[in-house]
């Protein structure tokens, strides 16, 4: 049995006059299958919907906070707060799987926790909210739960963690070869591996170790970023 539905109400910061659209939000497909219901009672079509709230939405406050950014940095972080990471994060932080309505194979499978599932939940939740009250309340719910990190987009910590796509619009911006990766060796025991990764432009190279490729593969790309606006400086 899900919790009262208005713990989840708290922590969305809205009270819906329609609880039944509240309830569609939460309802995944396996769920309305299971029942005999169709399309028309999951969450399918508000994802749908909540998506396009969601990009205007964050499009609006990147532009408002960052006037003077370029469209390349502006994408950059619009991908990153709408990416289903960081809409999982957030699904977390206001505990919304506990109250999604699934199929029991859907819930014998993990999907409380599943990533996409509990993503697409949240911008199901947005449309929810839009259409029962408007885009005033769904705008506020986007900016209180979805845009708490607005003000980190700058830091190092950010822009190391989307080293590559950073790299990929210097190299774009300055008429050099894409980046290419490449693995160039594994090392550690099968519970701690450490992997090495080359970042790779023309003849300009650097690499990096770290936990995962996925890590090596951005820190080497950072290291590259590094190297090349210090020797391509004007």
């Amino acid at each position: 049995m899900n919790p009262p539905l208005g713990g989840l109400e708290n922590a969305l910061g809205y009270r819906f006059a329609n609880k039944d659209l509240l309830l569609r939000a939460l309802t995944h497909s396996s769920r309305a299958a299971e029942r005999g219901a169709g399309a028309a009672a999951d969450n399918e079509q508000l994802e749908f919907l909540g998506d396009s709230i969601l990009g205007f939405v964050v499009s609006e406050a990147l532009v408002e906070r960052y006037p003077s950014a370029s469209e390349g940095q502006l994408t950059r972080w619009k991908s990153y707060l709408v990416s289903a990471t960081h809409l999982h994060r957030c699904a977390c932080a206001i505990g919304l799987g506990e109250f999604l309505l699934l199929g029991r194979g859907e819930e014998q499978n993990g999907g409380r926790e599943r990533k996409t599932t509990l993503a697409n939940a949240v911008e199901a939740i947005i449309a929810a909210t839009h259409l029962d009250g408007g885009i005033l309340p769904a705008r506020a719910f986007i900016h209180r739960i979805i845009l708490g990190e607005l003000q980190n987009l700058e830091n190092d910590a950010f822009e190391t963690s989307n080293a590559k796509s950073t790299l990929q619009e210097w190299t774009q911006a300055h008429g050099l070869p894409i980046p290419r990766y490449f693995t160039v060796e594994t090392s550690g025991p099968e519970h701690a591996k450490s992997f090495t990764v080359e970042a790779r432009v023309g003849e300009f190279t650097y690499r990096a170790t770290g936990p995962s490729k996925k890590a090596a593969s951005q820190q080497a790309a950072s290291l590259l970023l590094d190297q090349f606006k210090t020797e391509l400086r004007p």
